[in-house]
């Protein structure tokens, strides 16, 4: 399994900085998970849009989704693909409002929000706790604690399994999802501060013990805001994983 960072920049995009979105890779299927502000362009330097087996969106605020509104124009509009689109819609793994909330971003105009219909494109599949399949690939969504509905997901191939957070604090949920996963890509916005509002995001040093409670093999920080303090993030999270802990990066891929 592989893991390709394109954007992880939490909340708004910094200067070399996509915010959400990833290229997860395996048994020759290719999930693009999250689509945040930036992210389409860096997906297509490493995958052609048309080879996706399927999108997984964690949750609908737009720093993970803003870019399936470009995913949307590259599929109806090119001129050449490589199949018709209609016949071979792209599976959607999101949130059950997901056909009209994205649909309404994608509408040109106030008086296209009634007409602008997605679904001859995309086939989307309401995500609830429980196991879906993508081919060979099994991804397993647990709700998360979010300001709006959030998942984690557990993707699982070959005897490996790789965890994405998804925007949550701190919960039992996301540690049971974890357990024993080679590599938990966890929501670390910001140090630990007092009165910080809640059902928003975890701290570094609450990503790494979540980690270390769900006995990961390794840690991998993500959703960092522009202005956090990067390196304190970092240095929290080492302080309660005893793991290998690094920082997600645009372009960094993670072989399992």
């Amino acid at each position: 399994m592989q893991l390709t960072v394109l954007g992880c920049s939490g909340s708004a995009p910094g200067p070399d900085q996509p915010t959400s979105g990833y290229l997860v890779e395996a048994g020759g299927v290719r999930i693009a998970m999250e689509l945040g502000s930036g992210v389409f362009g860096r997906l297509m330097r490493h995958c052609d849009p048309f080879d996706l087996d399927a999108v997984l969106l964690s949750h609908l605020h737009l720093d993970h989704c803003a870019d399936f509104s470009s995913l949307t124009v590259y599929r109806r509009e090119h001129p050449a693909p490589p199949y018709d689109v209609t016949e071979r819609r792209l599976p959607v793994f999101a949130p059950a409002h997901a056909p009209s909330r994205l649909a309404a971003a994608h509408a040109a105009s106030q008086a296209e929000l009634a007409t602008t219909d997605l679904t001859d494109t995309f086939d989307f599949v309401p995500l609830a706790p429980g196991r879906y399949e993508v081919g060979p690939v099994e991804v397993e969504v647990a709700a998360m604690r979010h300001i709006c509905e959030s998942y984690g997901f557990r993707i699982s191939h070959g005897g490996v399994s790789l965890v994405f957070s998804g925007d949550t604090v701190p919960c039992p949920e996301l540690v049971r999802l974890a357990r024993g996963a080679d590599l938990l890509l966890a929501d670390s916005a910001w140090r630990a501060q007092a009165g910080r509002a809640n059902y928003l995001h975890m701290s570094g040093r609450e990503a790494g013990e979540v980690a270390a409670a769900a006995g990961v093999r390794r840690l991998v920080l993500t959703h960092l805001l522009p202005w956090s303090d990067h390196a304190g993030v970092l240095a929290d999270a080492v302080e309660a994983f005893p793991g290998p802990v690094t920082l997600a990066a645009p372009g960094a891929v993670h072989t399992l």
